[in-house]
């Protein structure tokens, strides 16, 4: 496993992140839930990212990692989510926090993230600054945005935050083309979400309706043959992108979690690829949110 400087916050974290939204279903069996997370940490993983809306994941995050706690990097949302209490508001963040706190069984969140907050909530600032007293606090290490377009745009100039998280892949560079300079410039850390995209290669026709939609399109409009499995060639154009720090894939099956990190032990992609994904990509395609 690789391990990176997380910006300049004083740790680091594994090339390879594991998104935890697979692990909130209740339908779900809490002991294997339990030993994937563990197995995943034996093997080097410790950024784990999750959120309130993602179901148990904070639950079982907490529960099945307790005994860890010092080796992993916790990564969760904030804005929405806490029972009682208007969304997007000061008192969501801040009771947003301590419920993140319960669930996690921590006294501390290593990266909060306003999750998706619209631009003119975060020009008006309540949120914004609820969450840096949070840090002031000492309940939140790294302030942090998850968004995209204007709004991550927004997030990076006002020097508020201390993170980002936003979609890198080989068919979504909007935000590492125009926007993930000036965060590496700010010593920001930088989370690449859907480091796959969205696993669009399983379709052999277009998926109407389908999280994987657009970028199975535009995968077709960028009209290239290279001699690469498309799932090594997508997650090693994402860790190694740039600035990113760290890659946020999720699953529950061990054999995949392997098999990429199979991938990133190969480095990053040869020259002649990168030049033509960057080639092919029409600077039209906005960051997908």
């Amino acid at each position: 496993m690789q391990y990176r400087a997380f910006g300049h916050h004083g740790f680091e974290v594994s090339a390879l992140g594991y998104g935890a939204g697979h692990i909130g279903s209740p339908a779900q069996d809490e002991n294997d839930i339990a030993r994937l997370l563990n197995t995943l940490a034996d093997w080097g993983i410790t950024l784990f990212d999750t959120a309130p809306g993602y179901d148990q994941s904070e639950q079982r995050l907490g529960k099945a990692l307790k005994h860890r706690r010092t080796s992993c990097i916790y990564s969760t949302k904030l804005g929405y989510g806490v029972d009682g209490v208007p969304d997007w508001t000061a008192a969501c963040i801040t009771q947003g926090v301590d419920q993140a706190l319960r669930r996690l069984q921590t006294d501390y969140l290593d990266i909060a993230h306003l999750h998706s907050c619209p631009l003119g909530t975060l020009e008006y600032g309540e949120v914004t600054e609820a969450l840096q007293a949070q840090v002031k606090a000492g309940k939140v290490r790294v302030a942090a945005y998850s968004g995209e377009n204007e709004a991550l745009a927004y997030a990076i100039e006002s020097g508020a935050f201390g993170s980002i998280q936003c979609s890198v892949n080989l068919t979504d560079q909007h935000s590492l083309n125009t926007l993930l300079p000036q965060a590496t410039a700010q010593h920001m850390g930088v989370i690449a979400k859907r480091p796959l995209a969205n696993a669009f290669w399983r379709f052999a026709q277009r998926p109407a309706g389908d999280y994987s939609e657009v970028y199975w399109t535009r995968w077709q409009q960028m009209a290239l043959t290279l001699d690469m499995p498309l799932a090594e060639m997508a997650l090693r154009f994402s860790a190694f992108a740039p600035g990113v720090h760290s890659a946020i894939v999720g699953s529950i099956n061990l054999h995949h979690v392997h098999d990429n990190l199979q991938q990133l032990e190969k480095g990053p992609l040869p020259a002649e690829i990168l030049t033509k994904l960057h080639q092919a990509f029409s600077q039209d395609w906005r960051g997908e949110v």
